[in-house]
């Protein structure tokens, strides 16, 4: 089946948040959200070290939204359940439909962070990948550096399958840098 003709929600709701696809309208809130937080996602992600302004992210959420109803990436919103606060992001990323993978990605907006919030986010996404999106595999990688990201599929059981060893060079210091790989299966 061609991806664009998968059927599946746009959203989905845990205990505390609404996890949902980009809309528009999200720009200025995803603004507000990664200037507050820039300070400590810049050493680990490198579209935080020079964000555009709130017109910029628009327009990216609302190539977000084209791409999540194209199937080709499932950008996330993390907001306060009953609220519009944008407390982080995540999604289902470098999707290959043909087995299906996926990779999530995350970060969490200063001042929500060590509240649990990301780990129930990840919970949540990557059961509905296995349980509504039929996949295989769903990934998390991430800078050995980066302890706290790694906590988050070490809490949720994903298997440390690897590291890579001077995979890529560091977007801010250009020194080779190691990246951790974990992964939940599920045969066919």
């Amino acid at each position: 089946m061609k991806p664009i003709l998968r059927d599946f929600p746009y959203s989905l709701a845990t205990e505390r948040l609404t996890i949902r696809g980009p809309l528009p309208g999200d720009g200025l809130e995803l603004h507000t959200a990664v200037i507050e937080s820039q300070a400590e996602l810049k050493p680990w992600l490198p579209w935080a070290v020079d964000p555009p302004n709130a017109e910029g992210y628009e327009v990216r959420v609302r190539k977000g939204q084209l791409k999540f109803l194209a199937r080709e990436d499932l950008w996330l919103m993390l907001l306060l359940k009953g609220t519009n606060t944008i407390i982080g992001g995540s999604g289902l990323h470098r999707i290959d439909w043909d087995v299906p993978k996926f990779e999530i990605g995350y970060w969490v907006r200063t001042g929500y962070g060590g509240n649990g919030y990301i780990t129930e986010a990840v919970q949540a996404i990557t059961d509905f990948a296995f349980a509504t999106l039929a996949a295989r595999r769903v990934e998390i990688r991430c800078d050995a550096l980066n302890e706290r990201s790694a906590a988050i599929p070490r809490r949720l059981d994903f298997v440390h399958e690897g590291t890579l060893h001077a995979a890529e060079r560091h977007h801010l210091t250009h020194q080779l840098r190691d990246t951790l790989i974990f992964a939940k299966v599920r045969p066919d």
